[in-house]
């Protein structure tokens, strides 16, 4: 589950950043268009992405339920950051995709 909670975490910081005013908070810098479309491509596949280690640890069934409780639980840890840590959310947004592949090796 781990796994699939680093992609979901950073798919959803990709998701924010894709809009103008989070991305210029967080980045201060202007959003172009190539930017905007690859962030919302990007956030988009790595949340479908973290279907395959949920039901990898846990079946179809199961790992389906537990993916949409990692969905949640990620979306609330980013939303409960933005507004007060916003530096933390994407240092932990960069830190779970370099964690991401370690995860992956220790879930095979």
């Amino acid at each position: 589950m781990l796994l699939a909670l680093l992609m979901c975490y950073a798919g959803f910081t990709a998701l924010c950043l894709s809009t103008d005013r989070h991305h210029g908070e967080l980045l201060h810098s202007k959003l172009t268009s190539k930017r905007r479309l690859g962030l919302r491509l990007g956030g988009w596949l790595l949340l479908i992405a973290a279907i395959w280690p949920a039901v990898l640890a846990a079946g179809w069934s199961q790992g389906l339920v537990e993916w949409c409780a990692v969905l949640m639980l990620s979306a609330l840890l980013l939303v409960l950051l933005l507004p007060y840590r916003p530096r933390l959310a994407l240092i932990l947004a960069g830190l779970s995709l370099l964690a991401s592949p370690v995860a992956a090796l220790a879930l095979s």
